[in-house]
């Protein structure tokens, strides 16, 4: 390391400007200038206008990640991200904020909210025709956001927002369309509303504004960074984006620590159950599900062992074993998947 030190530190100016300016092309991204405002200024425009082919692409991606949600399809819903075009209208409000363009964002912001609407409607309708009360696990996973989420939108505003102001990288807003999902969380909210679940309707619409009000606030310092707009005509839409991102937070950081609790509980009763008892030291814990519901804990198991192995005392002396150790009321559910094996010694050839 101390050689590679000595080695570039004798190396001047000239010889890194060299090596930066005579790089293969592959990489013209590096180098490039941001477009001129009027360019922008089109190209947001375009995204943000409330055309047909906009409104038909956001339905078929509503009815595709809807479709996706109930099948528990995750495949079908990353389809669904990558059609949506609601990306175009909330990169146009970023700029627009940047740039006190009143007209872009009231332009943008009618866009978007009939679009959230759109959605949102056919999602409730689609639920309804559908008939399914289930929640699937990628439902599930879309109504208890927390702080790593609204950390994914800034990356995906900031992403989108320097995508936009590239053209040779234009290509890469579909990428981070997949990597915010925001038709998701809404097609959520339709799917709660048509089941009449709230918690479900609000932990959805929470992931939403989340991911709304991140991508804003990124979008808009990178536009910033460009040279786009100025920090008093900015000054404004930053701070209702900053205040929005920290009445999200209080809800979103109380999520993540009920998180990392139930991931901490989680490894402990792993550990007392391999290391502490006998029943499931010789099993395949496939998996451990942690929820707290006020001061009791609910543990589901999914064990796979050989017929017989455990019997129903010996889960019953577990669920006592446990809840004297965590010191807490414990209710727990065990699926035993049978399982045969077979030990062949090697033959004499």
């Amino acid at each position: 390391m101390l050689l590679l030190i000595k080695k570039f530190g004798g190396w001047s100016k000239q010889q890194f400007s060299w090596l930066w300016e005579s790089n293969s092309g592959d990489w013209p991204w590096l180098a490039e200038k941001p477009m001129q405002i009027a360019g922008l200024n089109r190209s947001l425009w375009r995204g943000a206008v409330p055309s047909i082919s906009f409104y038909v692409l956001l339905s078929l991606s509503g009815i595709i990640a809807t479709l996706g949600l109930l099948a528990n399809s995750a495949a079908t819903i990353i389809g669904a991200m990558i059609v949506a075009p609601l990306m175009g209208p909330i990169i146009a409000i970023a700029y627009s904020m940047v740039a006190a363009n009143q007209r872009l964002l009231k332009r943008s912001s009618f866009t978007l909210v009939k679009g959230v609407l759109l959605t949102v409607v056919i999602s409730l309708l689609i639920t309804k025709l559908v008939g399914i009360k289930t929640l699937g696990s990628e439902i599930a996973g879309r109504i208890s956001p927390t702080l790593l989420d609204m950390g994914v939108a800034l990356a995906a505003g900031a992403a989108g927002a320097y995508a936009k102001s590239r053209r040779s990288i234009a290509d890469a807003l579909p990428g981070v369309a997949i990597a915010v999902a925001l038709v998701p969380p809404l097609s959520v909210v339709g799917i709660g509303l048509a089941m009449n679940s709230q918690s479900v309707a609000i932990g959805s619409s929470l992931l939403f504004l989340a991911n709304l009000t991140g991508i804003i606030f990124s979008g808009a310092i990178v536009f910033l960074s460009q040279g786009y707009g100025s920090l008093a005509k900015a000054r404004q839409g930053l701070i209702v984006s900053i205040t929005g991102i920290l009445l999200l937070g209080l809800p979103l950081s109380f999520s993540l620590q009920t998180l990392l609790i139930q991931e901490q509980t989680r490894r402990q009763i792993s550990y007392l159950l391999y290391n502490k008892t006998q029943t499931f030291a010789d099993t395949n814990i496939r998996s451990i599900k942690v929820r707290r519901q006020g001061k009791q804990l609910f543990v589901e198991m999914e064990v796979a062992a050989p017929f017989n192995l455990i019997t129903d005392e010996q889960v019953k002396e577990v669920h006592q074993f446990l809840q004297a150790e965590l010191d807490k009321p414990l209710n727990f559910k065990v699926e035993i998947i049978p399982t045969q094996q077979y030990e062949l010694p090697a033959s004499k050839f």
